[in-house]
C-alpha cells in the first residue's frame, strides 16, 4: 500500500469510527484543513500540506470515477470504503477554488435492517407513523435539514412496509443512500435527463403500489406527485421546509391547490436530531422526534389555522421540553 493510498485509509478509517457523516477537505492558503461532521456539527481533526493534498485529491477523484485532469469545473463521484464487517458507499464532489479544488465526501453507512422502532425517541409517533403507511392511497411528506434523517426513515417505512405485505415499490434517489431488498431503486441523474419528473413518469408504467420519492425539488413534479398519490398509490417523499405548518406553504407555492392538498396529502412530518443523554461519550446517539400534522389538525392548517396557537400541539419547542423533562437530553 503506497503512501497516498494509506493516508486515505487513516482518514476514512478516523471518520467513520467516530460516526462521522461527512468529511470536508478546505484549503486555507498553503494548508488544507479536514473537518468531520458528527452528530450534526463539524469539527476540526487535521491539517495537510497542500503538497500533500494534491495527489491524495487526485487518488479520491481516480476511484470515484472523475475526471483527474478536470479542475474548472464541479464533479460527483462515487466508490465504497470496507472496514473490516462494516461496509460503507463514499459520495464525493469537487468544488474548483482559485489554484485549487475543495473536495467533500458523504459516508452512508450500509446497514442490514433499520427497525421503525429504534428510529424515534417517542414510541407514540412511531405507532403513528404505522397507521399513516397502513394506507393505500396518498401521500406522505418528510421535512428537515440535511442530515436530519428523513431518508433513513423513509427506507425504515417501505422496509416495515414490505415485511406486511409483498408490494410493487419503486424508488427515485439521488444519491441511492441504501440498497433494499424486493424494492426497484432507480438513480436520478439530471445530467442524463433522467430528473425526478422523467423518472416518475416511467416508474408509474410499472404498475407501482408505493412510490418513494428522495425530494420534491420543482413545481412539475410536486403536481406529478400529487397526481400519482390521487390515481391510487401511495407516495412517500421529502421536501424542504421549515416546520411541518410551512410545508403547506411550500406546496402552495408550487402550484398544487388547497382541493388537492385536501383529497390526497395523508400527513405530514418534519424530523429533527436530538443528542441524547449518555454516560459513555463513546456511545453518544441522537435519536428524531417528529411535528406531525395529520387529521383534524392538518384540514385546520389547510385551512390557515395555525397549529402553534394551540399550546397542546406537541410542536417541536414542546417535544424537547417533554424530552428535558423524562431526563433523555440536557
Amino acid at each position: 500500500m503506497n503512501f497516498v493510498t494509506q493516508q486515505s485509509e487513516d482518514i476514512l478509517s478516523k471518520a467513520t469510527t467516530q460516526r462521522s457523516s461527512d468529511i470536508h477537505f478546505c484549503p486555507e492558503g498553503d494548508s488544507v484543513h479536514i473537518y468531520f461532521r458528527i452528530d450534526g456539527y463539524r469539527t476540526f481533526s487535521s491539517s495537510l500540506t497542500r503538497q500533500q493534498y494534491t495527489p491524495l485529491l487526485s487518488y479520491f477523484k481516480f476511484t470515484s470515477g472523475m475526471d483527474i485532469g478536470e479542475t474548472l469545473t464541479p464533479q460527483d463521484g462515487k466508490s465504497q470504503y470496507v472496514s473490516g464487517t462494516h461496509s460503507f458507499d463514499l459520495r464525493l464532489s469537487t468544488l474548483p477554488l482559485e489554484e485549487t479544488e475543495s473536495l467533500a465526501i458523504r459516508i452512508l453507512p450500509q446497514k442490514e435492517d433499520l427497525p421503525l422502532e429504534s428510529l424515534f425517541l417517542f414510541p407514540s409517533q412511531t405507532t403513528q407513523l404505522r397507521k399513516w403507511i397502513g394506507r393505500h392511497t396518498g401521500i406522505i411528506l418528510f421535512t428537515g435539514p440535511t442530515g436530519s434523517g428523513k431518508t433513513t426513515t423513509l427506507y425504515a417505512l417501505l422496509q416495515t412496509l414490505l415485511k406486511e405485505q409483498s408490494y410493487q415499490t419503486i424508488t427515485l434517489e439521488d444519491p441511492i443512500e441504501q440498497r433494499l431488498h424486493d424494492i426497484l431503486q432507480v438513480q436520478v441523474n439530471e445530467k442524463a435527463g433522467m430528473d425526478y419528473y422523467a423518472g416518475l413518469k416511467a416508474a408509474l408504467r410499472h404498475d407501482p403500489d408505493i412510490l418513494m420519492l428522495g425530494e420534491i425539488r420543482d413545481e412539475k413534479t410536486a403536481q406529478f406527485a400529487f397526481h400519482a398519490a390521487h390515481t391510487g398509490h401511495l407516495v412517500l417523499s421529502t421536501l424542504h421546509a421549515k416546520n411541518a405548518y410551512g410545508t403547506i406553504y411550500r406546496l402552495l407555492e408550487m402550484g398544487i391547490s388547497k382541493t388537492d392538498l385536501e383529497q390526497t396529502l395523508i400527513a405530514i412530518a418534519s424530523q429533527q436530531l436530538l443528542p441524547i443523554v449518555c454516560p459513555n461519550p463513546l456511545k453518544q446517539k441522537r435519536t428524531a422526534i417528529l411535528e406531525m400534522l395529520e387529521g383534524h389538525e392538518l384540514q385546520a392548517a389547510l385551512a390557515g389555522h395555525s397549529p402553534y396557537k394551540s399550546p397542546s400541539y406537541p410542536s417541536f419547542a414542546n417535544l424537547r421540553r417533554k424530552a428535558y423533562a423524562l431526563g433523555f437530553i440536557t
